[in-house]
């Protein structure tokens, strides 16, 4: 087990064959993770087939005016532009039923109100897409395509589009004026937002290669995503992203992803400040991530800030990293009351455990540079083998990490844990095991 030397606020590097032991802050505050009941949609009992309809959304435009209930795509491919829900509708794609989304980017205009990695603007319509809506669900054992290989290409030229939307946020340009959706902007939408509502499900479908975020959730309250596969490929293909919401339950979700398999967002830099409305009360359980850059992020965005997170009892393979939580200066908010318990990780390319607030990697660059204030965050039951890195600790010289737990901590990796900036580290029964098969242990009843 290794500690870098440069302001560090905990223990010197032990050799590989040493027992270390980190200092232990008795006192300190352990995270605190409510209860969480989300209830979900309550849609009315009647059934539309979109077989009976033109489209797909003329079925939800049927449907919708009687009242609302549930829109069934039956067994069969179905071409179709952008769907977008109402209130009191269901949209379920039945097994054996393939959606596919267009691959012409002008049929997602007009623009819709959206937010674009943290910033609101006006943008191309995400492929299913509900604003302000209240009961609304998409569920099935069907499949919903994307093709988003017919926008990955804008990955290399948005930098002019991204960087002139971050100016019109940070010089307090109103939403409505920062209008987008052109080919030189570039900027690619979501495949499935739900944006500012209330009580939604997403349940048992299968999403395949969207443009960019694949699940999207903004600004909604009461969520649930269970049973969803999804399989992404393309460049920042996060596979589920809640942002700025709350009471979120995801659970025995499958992810194989171009990005992030989830992560958990609260608006970015100044916009994320205007709008303040935090990411909190989410739960993630019995999941399975591969591939991506990371199993779990919290963050970058984390400016609105982020509370009160309990991932369990989830399998990560493959991934380049397990658990990352992310911020860099210019970010602010703040990220408290995080617990990762019961979770497998396997193969990972560079870090098992990471919690870093020198991320270094964005879309844009800040113009400020505020600090993001993270404490209370613990990881427990945790067995980690093949890793570079098994656990990666960086705070800031001037806001160090506070009120981290490492506790029970079965780690196999070629280094065992690096800290710097670290203030009320509480290390409980973590055992490292070294390329060597020499194991550096510390318990608690040894200090």
């Amino acid at each position: 087990m290794s500690t870098s030397a440069a302001g560090v606020h905990a223990p010197s590097a032990p050799s590989a064959s040493q027992a270390s032991r980190p200092t232990v802050e008795p006192n300190i505050t352990e995270p605190n993770i409510p209860e969480l009941n989300v209830p979900e949609p309550n849609i009315p009992n009647l059934v539309v087939s979109a077989a009976d309809h033109p489209s797909i959304q003329q079925a939800i435009d049927a449907c919708a005016s009687l009242g609302g209930g549930t829109v069934t795509v039956p067994e069969g491919v179905w071409h179709t532009g952008p769907l977008h829900l109402k209130s009191r509708i269901r949209l379920n794609v039945e097994a054996g039923a393939r959606v596919e989304f267009s691959a012409d980017r002008e049929d997602y205009l007009p623009p819709v109100f959206t937010r674009w990695e943290g910033l609101e603007c006006w943008n191309y319509s995400p492929l299913v897409y509900a604003r302000d809506c209240e009961d609304v669900a998409l569920t099935g054992e069907g499949e919903l395509v994307g093709h988003g290989e017919a926008w990955w290409d804008w990955k290399r030229t948005q930098a002019a589009g991204s960087n002139a939307l971050y100016d019109m946020a940070a010089a307090g340009v109103p939403v409505d004026d920062r209008v987008f959706g052109t080919e030189e902007a570039a900027l690619r939408p979501s495949f499935v937002q739900f944006i500012g509502c209330r009580r939604v499900l997403i349940e048992g479908v299968t999403v395949l290669d969207g443009p960019q975020w694949t699940l999207h959730p903004v600004y909604c309250d009461d969520v649930v995503v269970r049973g969803v596969t999804v399989r992404t490929a393309g460049p920042n293909t996060d596979g589920l992203n809640p942002d700025s919401c709350a009471n979120v339950l995801i659970e025995r979700c499958s992810f194989d992803t171009g990005d992030d398999c989830i992560a958990v967002n609260a608006g970015m830099n100044e916009d994320g400040w205007r709008v303040g409305r935090p990411c909190e009360n989410i739960v993630i359980r019995d999941c399975a991530m591969t591939g991506g850059h990371a199993a779990i992020a919290i963050g970058s965005a984390v400016s609105g800030g982020i509370g009160n997170v309990h991932v369990h009892d989830c399998t990560m393979r493959g991934v380049m990293r397990g658990v990352r939580v992310k911020s860099m200066r210019g970010r602010g908010g703040y990220v408290s009351d995080l617990t990762f318990e019961r979770l497998s990780i396997r193969d990972v390319d560079t870090v098992a455990l990471d919690v870093n607030m020198f991320y270094d990697t964005t879309t844009v660059e800040p113009k400020s540079a505020a600090p993001t204030d993270l404490e209370r965050v613990a990881f427990r039951d945790i067995d980690i083998a093949g890793a570079p890195l098994g656990i990666c600790l960086k705070g800031l010289p001037e806001r160090p990490l506070e009120g981290i737990v490492l506790d029970d901590i079965r780690c196999a990796a070629d280094d065992g844990m690096t800290c710097t900036d670290v203030e009320g580290l509480a290390v409980r029964d973590v055992a490292c095991t070294h390329a060597a098969d020499t194991t550096a242990t510390t318990t608690e009843q040894e200090r």
